[in-house]
């Protein structure tokens, strides 16, 4: 059969388009790189849509096992109170509705919602300094026998005003000139790609502070016990005996977790040196109160996005750090010193997500915080659907993979009940492999 000219044009015309949705494809992954926000439906997304399949994506799950958030919320003798954590790029008070309506979902405390309470915070450290919002909802199962109490961390407002300087770009003035693609792309990065960078000058120990501020507003007590709304400091000489039975649960995203991470190192230091890192502001009363609080718990870290080992590069190793056995085994000489009884942190990342990592064997003893006594799973997950590309090989949305964790049914259900116990969600049982590490 013979092909004429006009075919071939047409075939070619056809050829460079397909190349060209595959550059704008890599074009938009290049630019995940800066952080993470969504474009929504953008073009790499309607290349690759695809609907009605079987879902074959992987979730692999290595570790050890872990209860989730159920166990706790199933106590009645005590609350359960989940802090979420964002990533880079500009956020409002509200972000995470959609997740923590999924996750109570889950959970089945959809049946009661209390108007949220929101927090302006402060630092005793830095008391004129706005250190963003804290909105706390309270959700409820019929009866009000379970009870979850939603923390969402606002930080935003920290950095937003130092990424003003490049307002400039965003106007009509630059932005006019530019394709409309690509002016999308650079207004994407221009709130994204700061962040990270803004977190290693001035500003990191203020959004350290707010996540203090969190930590210290989740150990008061209830919902009786915050604030309706206003500026208000949370400092560590109240009581804490309302809430010495309560599960802690931290939900992080990207940058989100390097903040936790460094947000709970910043405190075990500063429980073992005060009159170093708090200027004298808190008093030793205080902080005896405070590692008695914490010495006995179980923390929860559920990591999306897990940027750990990306962001650990060129900073300064912890004080304490390779002597997990001493600290935090019965037998180890500084076992009654550990800040914790035991930090697990559940690492989720998709391997299409260009910024996520697994974290590796010996990162924990080398780069974390002995006293802390974490332990790690990780979470291999396909939250982008991985399909075949007009022929040219298998692709992935690399921005869905990035920012599709909070929406994905199997993310959600492991953080809400775990794996490798009796109260797994079946969509876990049936959809994901789990592989117990040995110690």
């Amino acid at each position: 059969m013979c092909i004429n000219k006009t075919e071939i044009k047409i075939m070619n015309r056809h050829y460079i388009k397909v190349r060209a949705h595959l550059f704008f494809l890599g074009m938009a992954g290049l630019i995940s790189i800066s952080g993470c926000a969504s474009f929504g439906k953008g073009i790499a997304e309607a290349v690759l849509e695809k609907s009605n399949e079987q879902d074959t994506r992987v979730c692999q799950v290595k570790g050890k096992a872990f209860d989730g958030i159920e166990p706790g919320l199933s106590n009645s003798a005590s609350k359960t109170k989940v802090l979420m954590v964002h990533g880079v790029g500009d956020r409002l008070p509200g972000y995470a509705t959609e997740f923590f309506e999924k996750l109570g979902g889950e959970l089945k405390v959809t049946a009661k919602q209390s108007a949220y309470r929101d927090i302006k915070l402060s630092s005793p450290l830095a008391p004129e300094k706005d250190m963003g919002n804290l909105r706390i909802t309270r959700l409820q199962n019929e009866d009000g026998s379970k009870e979850l109490l939603f923390y969402e961390l606002t930080w935003s407002e920290i950095t937003r005003r130092e990424k003003a300087l490049l307002d400039f770009d965003n106007s009509g003035e630059y932005s006019f000139r530019r394709a409309e693609v690509n002016d999308m792309m650079k207004k994407f990065s221009n709130d994204t790609g700061p962040d990270p960078i803004i977190y290693l000058g001035e500003s990191r120990k203020f959004i350290l502070m707010a996540f203090s501020q969190a930590f210290c507003w989740m150990g008061l007590g209830g919902w009786e016990d915050l604030p309706k709304s206003g500026k208000h400091t949370c400092t560590s000489d109240k009581s804490y005996e309302k809430s010495m039975n309560d599960n802690f649960v931290f939900i992080s995203h990207s940058l989100g977790s390097r903040i936790t991470i460094d947000g709970l190192q910043r405190l075990v230091s500063m429980l073992d040196e005060p009159e170093v890192h708090s200027n004298g502001v808190y008093k030793i009363k205080a902080i005896d109160r405070v590692k008695s609080f914490l010495h006995d718990r179980h923390i929860q870290i559920f990591m999306l996005s897990n940027q750990l080992p990306m962001l650990q590069l060129g900073r300064e190793l912890p004080k304490v750090t390779d002597q997990h056995a001493s600290y935090c085994e019965a037998t180890g000489d500084k076992y009654d010193l550990k800040a914790v009884k035991e930090t697990s942190i559940i690492a989720f990342s998709d391997p299409n997500d260009l910024l996520s990592y697994a974290i590796p064997y010996g990162f924990v003893d080398t780069y974390l915080d002995s006293r802390l006594c974490v332990n790690v799973t990780n979470v291999n997950i396909n939250v982008a659907k991985v399909i075949d590309a007009f022929g040219f090989g298998k692709v992935a949305n690399p921005l869905e993979a990035h920012v599709g964790y909070t929406k994905d049914d199997r993310v959600v259900a492991l953080i809400a009940k775990g794996i490798g116990n009796h109260h797994t969600s079946p969509i876990v049982k049936d959809g994901c492999q789990w592989t117990e590490i040995a110690d």
